[in-house]
């Protein structure tokens, strides 16, 4: 029980913020949250219509015994801000589920109890297409929320075609890239695609590089063209770093050492240094995404032991700002738990954060003293090479209506 107060204390304050709509852990011994399709890693937190499409919804809570959790959902518009829907329009029945899918860790020095929630799930049928946002809470008390995530429900109305080039409107084979989207519309003709359309474009699943077009540069035989729009260029930053822990025996991928201290694994990922002004150099990456995995398991989601990952980043220059690490095991949230410290006795940048082991991509983000916009280019560099990962939903907002239409959704890579 003291190992677990001790490795609790070292996760850090996480916050609560009742306004805040992205995806966040609200609770320090919540870890690991993850959403994913188990048919296709690559593939977005999108359930299309009229497919097999399934989501789960895993995490850990660091402990021995388990909790009695409940979920519901809030039926959000193309920014994520609760719609105008009332909960019988966009649920049949009763908006709260009670979790029953969990386990115990097994032969791990920390303890945990792991949750799954799967989507579609017929105890909450949902009616209507759009983002959602999944809160997970104690049964005994509603307001006490431990995660949020989200979620999104396409009808797959519109066909999304498209493609990326680094010859920009900023510049040819520059710091930049630029999409070039062309969306049929024939299955929906009696919209006005200069007024009823709203157009996401996502990079990386990084939720502050969002972009949003909100009219075609032409319609064309039932077409909404998307070209030359400065709203669709993007810093083409760099090549996701990478490391795995898979295994505590010996160091994995891009680890320079393994340690067992004080009741847990330590893991010392190799120095890194700033890219800004290094070559490009290809590397193919899962842009961000990380896979929970243990070398010698059967069900890694009870036998991935926790281990302490030590990073240390040689920036090259000063850096006018906050270094956090970055990666969808952040949540792409920028606090305490995932900012790094400047030491003055090696001259380094750390960070130590406890992670189930696995694979892991990662990057160095800046946040510029009295700037709110995270930089990935202030260290890692923009590179017209690498290969991003475009996330694109077609939104549909007709007069009057009081909640955003989903109706197409592609990836583009």
């Amino acid at each position: 029980m003291r190992l677990l107060i001790i490795f609790i204390s070292l996760l850090g304050f996480l916050g609560v913020f009742a306004q805040d709509t992205g995806q966040k852990i609200f609770k320090p011994n919540v870890r690991s949250l993850k959403v994913y399709n188990p048919n296709n890693f690559m593939a977005p937190d999108i359930i299309r219509n009229a497919t097999s499409d399934r989501l789960i919804i895993n995490f850990d809570i660091i402990g021995e015994d388990p909790l009695f959790l409940r979920y519901r959902l809030i039926h959000c518009n193309s920014d994520w801000k609760p719609s105008r829907l009332m909960e019988s329009e966009y649920i049949d029945g009763f908006n709260e589920v009670m979790i029953e899918d969990y386990a115990y860790s097994n032969n791990t020095y920390i303890h945990y109890v792991n949750y799954n929630i799967e989507l579609p799930d017929p105890q909450l049928p949902v009616l209507a297409s759009g983002n959602y946002l999944l809160q997970v809470f104690s049964e005994e008390d509603p307001d006490d929320i431990l995660l949020q995530t989200r979620f999104s429900l396409s009808e797959e109305l519109s066909f999304v075609a498209g493609g990326i080039t680094t010859k920009t409107d900023k510049g040819v084979n520059s710091d930049f890239q630029q999409l070039f989207l062309n969306i049929d519309l024939s299955n929906l003709p009696n919209i006005n695609p200069y007024q009823d359309l709203i157009v996401t474009v996502m990079q990386n699943n990084r939720p502050e590089t969002t972009k949003t077009l909100s009219h075609p540069l032409r319609v064309q035989a039932g077409h909404a063209i998307f070209e030359h729009n400065p709203d669709m260029i993007f810093e083409a930053g760099n090549e996701y770093r990478r490391f795995e822990t898979v295994r505590t025996d010996y160091p994995g991928m891009n680890v320079d050492s393994v340690k067992f201290i004080n009741g847990i694994w330590n893991a010392w990922i190799k120095n890194d240094f700033s890219r800004k002004h290094r070559e490009y150099n290809f590397d193919s990456t899962q842009h961000g995404r990380f896979k929970i995995d243990e070398y010698n398991s059967t069900d890694p989601d009870l036998s991935a032991d926790y281990v302490m990952v030590h990073f240390s980043l040689d920036p090259g220059e000063r850096q006018f700002g906050k270094i956090y690490v970055d990666g969808d095991f952040t949540n792409h949230r920028f606090d305490k738990s995932n900012l790094l410290e400047y030491d003055w006795e090696d001259g380094l940048y750390h960070a130590s954060i406890p992670l189930k082991q696995g694979s892991y991509n990662y990057q160095y983000v800046v946040i510029p003293e009295n700037g709110k916009t995270p930089s990935v280019s202030a260290i890692e560099g923009n590179k017209y090479e690498t290969r991003n990962e475009y996330l694109i939903k077609v939104f549909l907002r007709t007069p009057g209506s009081r909640g955003d239409r989903l109706i197409g959704t592609a990836q583009i890579f």
